[in-house]
């Protein structure tokens, strides 16, 4: 069992999450079957789009299974999850057919790696969209440092480090999503991708959810641009805190002190990343540096406490090594940051990372 219903309904390859009970949760065997799937679909040419879409009523995908990384033992169950996962993103992302990913209620960590490099990203008025890694002794994978160096300004620095979560407008001005459709028109959205003819493309698919797209109206980050250009602008969190102290607005002290319960290691790998990511020439570069740095975090640093924490005891009271920003080592993190010899992400397209 793959927990993932595969299925061509008309012109529509359908790819269905199928773990509601753990929110969709991404497992192994879900990523090999989704990437077998999509194998099938690009050979079938009666095939116009595929759509990713999450079972149950609570969301898309909540992320990765943390516990059955929990449970693991070194990492090799890691290295092979992971190099999967995130191979199948790149995929994804340069997928040959219109791919089209449903981001209705929650949608985190392997969720966004999913849906947000998607050629046609749908979020609902109930969309929650989120990379709370930091939160938990991690980082925001998936190619994360690709897609919020990528939002305006430092609008991407913010979500990557406090790990909020964003409603629909926000989703679409972080350039996480492309068009808001309402969660009650998504079955006849579903039904006209069904309909569409074979060649459509995609501007055949873009024509189709422009009919029933609505205007998601102000994104409530727009209102804190500026504090947040300002304040996330430094290249280290202390400074970063110390700005938004010196702010003094209810925003910046919610702010800080969100980041304060955050993993410190965390907070500083994360920054370090999502600043290469800004620079990065692709994706698979970002990948790259996320799956090195992943295994670290799990071989040696806070991960595993994170998971305890909010998924195993759910006591939500992680004992982070070290414990405040100040203690953090930077000669540990430039270790977690070293290149390898060898890629294991390249872009097909040219050979590179």
């Amino acid at each position: 069992m793959t927990d993932v219903i595969v299925e061509r309904v008309g012109a529509l390859g359908r790819l269905r999450l199928d773990r509601p009970k753990a929110l969709n949760a991404l497992t192994h065997g879900m990523v090999l079957a989704i990437d077998q799937a999509l194998d099938h679909f690009s050979a079938d040419p009666g095939i116009a789009a595929v759509l990713l879409t999450g079972e149950g009523d609570r969301g898309l995908c909540a992320g990765g299974d943390l516990r059955g990384l929990y449970d693991s033992q070194g990492t090799a169950f890691a290295e092979a999850f992971w190099r999967d996962e995130y191979r199948l993103d790149a995929r994804i992302a340069d997928y040959e057919k219109p791919f089209v990913a449903v981001m209705d209620r929650i949608t985190m960590g392997g969720g966004v790696g999913l849906a947000g490099h998607a050629a046609h990203r749908i979020v609902t008025e109930r969309s929650r969209v989120a990379m709370p890694e930091t939160g938990i002794g991690y980082l925001p994978d998936v190619g994360g440092t690709w897609l919020l160096p990528r939002a305006p300004g430092e609008i991407g620095t913010y979500l990557g480090l406090t790990g909020e979560p964003v409603g629909a407008a926000d989703a679409m001005f972080c350039r996480l999503a492309d068009a808001l459709v309402p969660s009650a028109g998504l079955p006849d959205l579903i039904d006209a991708l069904v309909a569409l003819d074979p060649d459509a493309g995609h501007e055949g698919v873009r024509n189709v959810i422009a009919r029933f797209t609505q205007d998601p109206g102000p994104p409530p980050l727009a209102a804190h641009r500026a504090l947040i250009d300002r304040c996330f602008a430094f290249d280290m969190v202390d400074e970063i805190l110390s700005a938004l102290d010196a702010d003094g607005s209810d925003f910046a002290a919610a702010t800080r002190k969100t980041l304060l319960t955050k993993a410190p290691s965390s907070l500083v790998l994360t920054l370090c990343l999502l600043r290469l990511g800004r620079g990065a020439p692709n994706l698979e570069a970002c990948l790259e540096r996320e799956y090195h740095a992943s295994l670290a975090l799990l071989a040696e640093g806070d991960f595993r406490e994170g998971i305890r924490a909010a998924v195993i005891d759910k006591d939500k009271h992680p004992r982070w090594n070290p414990p405040t920003l100040d203690a953090v080592d930077p000669a540990r993190i430039a270790r977690w940051l070293e290149k390898r010899a060898e890629p294991v992400f390249s872009d097909a397209r040219t050979g590179a990372v």
